[in-house]
């Protein structure tokens, strides 16, 4: 579990010269995973099976079993917000999957993304946010 607020570490860095002190003070607070690793935890977290959240994902089994084995290194970001849903991930959550992706975390200025944010606070599953997104004349995932 992360100790600081990203908010905090943002903070903490402008005290720094070098990533070596930063990194002594903050390692426990620093994810040190790559993307399939983080990926298998949080299901483990959750006691899900991959199968069970790929089908909720609505996602390819092939092409999500891709993302968990670490053999698909760089995911599409609509295939990884659905993976975060067949999860049941928060909001927070999947920008910190985003994010360890090097993919923009979800940002609610943005039409779509806030249309995606909503639903997702609300439980509602990936047809049912494409339904939203697709009522309101913009991109579905997948």
């Amino acid at each position: 579990m992360l100790n600081k607020s990203t908010t905090q570490l943002l903070k903490e860095l402008e005290n720094f010269n070098t990533f070596e002190e930063y990194e002594k003070v903050n390692k426990a607070s620093m994810i040190n995973k790559n993307l399939s690793e983080y990926l298998s935890d949080l299901v483990a977290e959750r006691k899900l099976t991959k199968a069970e959240v790929i089908r909720k994902a609505e996602l390819g089994e092939s092409y999500a079993y891709q993302m968990f084995s670490g053999v698909k290194t760089a995911p599409k970001r609509d295939k990884l917000i659905c993976l975060s849903i067949g999860m049941g991930l928060s909001v927070k959550e999947t920008n910190s999957v985003l994010k360890i992706a090097g993919l923009s975390p979800l940002y609610p200025k943005i039409k779509r993304d806030s249309i995606i944010i909503i639903n997702m606070n609300n439980g509602k599953s990936v047809v049912e946010i494409n339904e939203a997104l697709y009522n309101e004349n913009e991109d579905t995932l997948n």
